[in-house]
């Protein structure tokens, strides 16, 4: 499936304050190191940092000089935080027009750009109203304040519901060797009939952040394919995603250029279908069906 995205993409979480911190002249360096990797591609959310993320790569953007054509900005919007900024009492989802609408005004003026690539709402809402969120998104659009539209971790029925009112674009799920529900519940299916583009967000899933009877039988396993395809074994984990007919494109937090270099090598790799069997077998502890 063809997209305007970078196949690999740079999730923006962990860049602020709620991870490392980056000043204005890190972030300049790390969004183009990413940019000479063959990473265009930049995913925010308001909520990152506490709201203060988007201002602080807005800065930097604004001083590095990259031209804006040549790179993709996608933001998230709906989660309502308790934070310094807000008044919310308690965390909850805001999907009404004008929020929406003064969300994206607020990311556009926070990142210094005119528009969107693509605009996600963040997670699904019981109280969702399809007339009430395209109202919304015709009037961004008009406006050339976006150029699409998306969801995050919406389920089928939940695009479809959206998806009646508005054209969806993309859906950004949770997707990795140890978290592949969506290849299962119809959410991947879904997606391939009906031309959604995915996007996996923690696409190393727990390989490599927990140690269980589960990441050691996958260890193992990747342990016997690093020599075959002289890769490592993050690389070999994306690859795995890369593979599913869907053409999933995999949201990596990481801020360490070098581990930005070594995901996108992932794409020159092709796993075999018996390699790739034996990783979804090793991680489910018991063979296919």
């Amino acid at each position: 499936m063809n997209s305007n995205y970078s196949r690999i993409i740079a999730g923006t979480m962990t860049w602020g304050s709620w991870g490392k911190k980056l000043s204005t002249s890190q972030m300049i360096d790390l969004v183009q190191h990413c940019i000479t990797s063959g990473v265009t591609t930049f995913d925010h959310a308001d909520i990152y940092g506490g709201y203060t993320t988007e201002a602080d790569f807005g800065k930097a953007f604004a001083q590095s000089g990259i031209d804006r054509e040549s790179i993709q900005m996608i933001s998230k919007c709906g989660i309502q935080l308790q934070a310094e900024t807000r008044q919310n009492t308690i965390k909850h989802y805001e999907y009404s027009s004008d929020y929406i609408i003064s969300s994206v005004e607020t990311s556009l003026k926070y990142l210094q750009t005119d528009y969107l690539d693509l605009l996600l709402l963040h997670r699904p809402s019981p109280l969702m109203r399809p007339n009430e969120i395209a109202k919304a998104i015709d009037q961004l659009q008009l406006q050339g304040k976006i150029k699409n539209f998306g969801v995050s971790n919406f389920t089928p029925s939940q695009l479809t519901m959206i998806g009646a009112k508005s054209v969806i674009k993309a859906n950004q799920i949770q997707f990795s060797l140890t978290d592949f529900d969506a290849m299962h519940n119809g959410t991947l299916d879904d997606m391939i009939t009906n031309a959604i583009l995915p996007m996996a967000w923690q696409p190393l899933g727990t390989i490599f952040r927990e140690k269980n009877e589960q990441t050691i039988r996958i260890h193992k396993a990747l342990e016997t394919l690093t020599g075959k395809y002289n890769a490592t074994k993050d690389q070999l984990v994306l690859a795995w995603i890369l593979k599913h007919p869907s053409g999933i494109h995999p949201v990596i937090g990481t801020t360490t250029p070098e581990r930005i270099t070594n995901a996108v090598k992932a794409l020159e790799i092709e796993l075999s279908l018996e390699d790739w069997f034996l990783l979804l077998t090793e991680s489910q502890g018991h063979e296919v069906p």
